[in-house]
């Protein structure tokens, strides 16, 4: 294990014994770990990533447990996304009008088995899949793999476009039951942060699998960047 920063000691130092508190008490005490900073301790100069993280009580290799989707937060995620469509005739001109920063069929997934991923979201057409479906090798582990379940694999792509362009997310659960998703950054005010938290939480809770029995939320933390998560009570 290599040697902590002091930054990092003092974060720990911090919210030890914390505990598990209320979404507001989480918000504010990740919001002001750096104001809250020694002089001789340098803050984080990139405005970080606030990440959502839910452990659920469901079995990921249960194809009816696979709990997954998309949403567009109220107040976005602060970034915009890099969009690329894979789309033809009509539907690959209305993902250009729409803003998409690059757009075609063939010729966009050789450039994509050719190395280029500089984009956060891959969009297609229904009849552009048998192109888009050799790419699973590369497009799955990284999540980019267009997908019904996601809204990335639709006729709309105008609409398309511009949800993931104005932040919509995309969420799945992994191997060991958890959902990690991007709630905002750390210079939006706790007010936003927390709308958005309580609009993912609110989502996930609407798409709870009836053949889940028991608890189905077991813990919620939240999360910047660069520092250490912090337990919100259930």
């Amino acid at each position: 294990m290599g040697k902590q920063s002091k930054r990092t000691k003092f974060y720990n130092e911090k919210l030890a014994g914390l505990g598990s508190v209320s979404l507001e008490e989480a918000v504010e005490a990740l919001k002001s770990l750096d104001s809250d900073l020694p002089a001789a301790i340098k803050p984080v100069k990139m405005d970080q990533t606030i990440e959502l993280a839910v452990r659920l009580g469901v079995d990921p290799r249960q194809a009816d447990q696979l709990v997954r989707g998309s949403i567009i937060l109220p107040h976005g995620i602060g970034k915009t996304q890099r969009v690329v469509v894979f789309a033809q005739g009509a539907n690959l001109e209305a993902a250009e009008a729409a803003g998409a920063d690059a757009a075609g069929g063939k010729d966009l997934a050789d450039k994509i088995k050719g190395g280029w991923l500089d984009f956060d979201v891959a969009i297609a057409t229904p009849d552009m899949m048998g192109v888009v479906g050799p790419l699973g090798r590369v497009l799955g582990p990284r999540g980019l793999m267009p997908s019904p379940r996601a809204g990335t694999v639709t006729q709309d792509v105008e609409s398309a476009v511009k949800d993931y362009k104005a932040g919509k997310v995309e969420f799945r659960v992994d191997a060991g039951g958890n959902v990690h998703c991007r709630v905002g950054k750390m210079s939006f005010d706790a007010a936003q942060l927390i709308e958005n938290i309580q609009a993912m939480l609110k989502f996930l809770d609407g798409l709870r699998p009836s053949s889940v029995k028991g608890t189905y939320v077991r813990n919620i933390a939240i999360s910047a960047t660069m520092s250490p998560g912090i337990s919100v009570a259930l």
